[in-house]
């Protein structure tokens, strides 16, 4: 019997683990709320990718020359260079201390370590491998060293591993069996030798629980360090989700967590590979938190075992944000008010935080709240006005307290504001939310054209991969009265020509064109029709839309 049918017997016989998704067996709701408070409350984590491949510059993993075993292609950094870099690793720089103290400074609460990629090196001393880190110049343990590290500083620590392995000779072969056993051995080094670990963060690509041999590999984990974590990469859902590269959808029912690059790629790509700002760093975090979510926040060490100056000077400076203004993310769920583009908000107890990320216009006008609100405060400055009324709630802030990264109003409500049930604000007036879409192609099915019309402006759809064209369509269900549209494409403003169409007959009738769409409000003559189609003619690149509204002529 090969190792692939006993993980399918293991499956079978594992109902009770598989029911939870991976968590304890018999763990109850209640339970599985205390283990994931922490993560829940923490908001913000600091993601490390460090290995061989800073050397060259190159992303890590996906840069290595050679084949990808069930993924295909192959990296800019030939085979034989990529392998032997581990030979020339020599971070004299790299300090362990250093790297918690920054953490620390940052406000995050907890790290993810890289300790293996899918390129197969070890940044570990295994005793399964000679290809680690023990074997280069540098000759140091750095698992080992942070692990200390971070637990002298009170920093929780999740250990980033990939099942994929292609270094290894026997991953996705006839032999596969042998590498699970590899693998799992791993996994209980890195969870028998470092103290204890509060998280495994898996990322498998395409595998399932059976190509990982889920099931006793869980067990194992929770055997040796019962109150981890374990993310959703492992072929079953897990503790946790994991949006990567894209802010996560409103959710406040389950736990996830955004993984972002500071730079362009996971890794050191060197000294000219831009940055973002500080104000793009804070928005990520405060955009997470309004939907409920963690931030992981990466960057890649370069290869003496620095941090990046202008990455360090991000973290520290989101510390000295977090400083102030703490007490609107820590602790916090996301809403009431689900997120917009220029808004999101965050709640705890009877308190709600509006975090203002671009105002405007003279009031900030929200549907209204079901609550009284008792008191109102700007934690960024100023004297802001509240007036509650049944139709909406309406605030003002003279234009020179508002905050250019972020206006924190404070409201204090007489009744929980946990309680209050989400409340969408540009959505509520749409005629489009929630209905029947469909798309000339789509990215993948994290990119439906679903996305586009879900009252969720951290979704989004995309079109087919190497398209320059496309078109996005909306059924209404009936014939509806339309007068303008609000159209949310994403930030790369790719859309270079275009046409609102609406289906007359069988005919599609162009009731509105243009070029350039960004953030745009199209205003048309009003139009009655049942399917609205936006038909991108030309774009730079692969176009794709965060939210497309649709109002009658009564929504002003």
């Amino acid at each position: 019997m090969n190792r692939l049918t006993l993980s399918l017997l293991c499956l079978t016989f594992a109902t009770p683990l598989l029911a939870q998704g991976g968590g304890p067996p018999g763990e109850t709701p209640e339970q599985r709320d205390a283990r994931t408070k922490w993560f829940r409350e923490a908001k913000f984590g600091v993601f490390i990718c460090w290995g061989p491949c800073s050397i060259a510059e190159g992303e890590i993993g996906w840069s290595r020359g050679g084949p990808r075993p069930g993924v295909g292609g192959t990296g800019e950094v030939p085979l034989e260079v990529y392998d032997n870099l581990y030979k020339r690793f020599n971070p004299t720089k790299f300090n362990a201390r250093e790297w918690a103290k920054l953490v620390k400074d940052a406000g995050a609460r907890y790290v993810i370590f890289l300790t293996k990629h899918h390129d197969g090196f070890c940044m570990f001393d295994s005793k399964l491998t000679d290809y680690k880190v023990t074997r280069t110049p540098f000759g140091r343990d750095v698992t080992a060293e942070l692990a200390q590290a971070f637990h002298e500083a009170g920093i929780r620590i999740f250990w980033y591993y990939s099942q994929p392995d292609w270094h290894h000779p026997d991953y996705l072969t006839e032999n596969h069996a042998r590498y699970i056993d590899y693998f799992h051995g791993h996994v209980r080094e890195l969870l028998t030798r470092y103290g204890r670990i509060d998280g495994m963060w898996f990322d498998c690509l395409q595998g399932t629980a059976e190509t990982w041999d889920t099931p006793r590999l869980f067990a194992m984990i929770r055997t040796l360090q019962p109150g981890i974590l374990i993310n959703n990469r492992g072929g079953w859902p897990g503790d946790f989700d994991t949006p990567e590269q894209t802010i996560g959808t409103f959710q406040i029912d389950r736990p996830w967590e955004s993984c972002m690059t500071m730079s362009t790629g996971w890794s050191w790509l060197g000294e000219k590979a831009p940055v973002k700002s500080l104000t793009e760093c804070l928005h990520l975090l405060i955009r997470c938190a309004g939907g409920g979510g963690n931030l992981a926040l990466d960057t890649g060490p370069m290869p003496d075992g620095r941090i990046d100056p202008r990455q360090a000077a991000n973290y520290r400076g989101m510390g000295q944000w977090l400083r102030r203004y703490g007490e609107s993310i820590y602790a916090t769920t996301g809403g009431p008010y689900t997120p917009s583009r220029s808004m999101v908000s965050t709640r705890a107890g009877n308190r709600v935080y509006l975090h203002v990320l671009n105002w405007d216009e003279d009031d900030l006008v929200l549907p209204p709240i079901p609550a009284k609100v008792i008191a109102c405060s700007a934690l960024t400055g100023g004297t802001p006005m509240c007036t509650q009324s049944a139709d909406a709630l309406r605030i003002r802030l003279r234009p020179e307290r508002r905050d250019p990264t972020d206006t924190i109003i404070r409201l204090e409500l007489d009744s929980s504001a946990e309680a209050i049930r989400p409340i969408s604000i540009r959505a509520q007036q749409s005629l489009a939310v929630g209905k029947r879409a469909s798309a000339s192609g789509i990215w993948n099915d994290d990119y439906s054209a679903q996305k586009a019309f879900d009252g969720d402006e951290a979704t989004r759809w995309g079109c087919t991969p190497d398209s320059r064209s496309g078109w996005l369509e909306v059924d209404l269900g009936e014939p509806k009265t339309v007068d303008h549209m609000l159209v949310l494409e994403a930030p790369w403003n790719r859309v270079q020509k275009y046409q609102l169409q609406v289906l007359e007959g069988d005919t599609w009738r162009t009731v509105h064109e243009g070029t350039t769409l960004g953030d745009a409000t199209l205003r048309f003559a009003p139009v009655t029709a049942q399917r609205f189609r936006l038909n991108i003619l030309e774009a730079n690149e692969v176009p794709t839309i965060w939210e497309v509204y649709l109002y009658p002529p009564s929504a002003r």
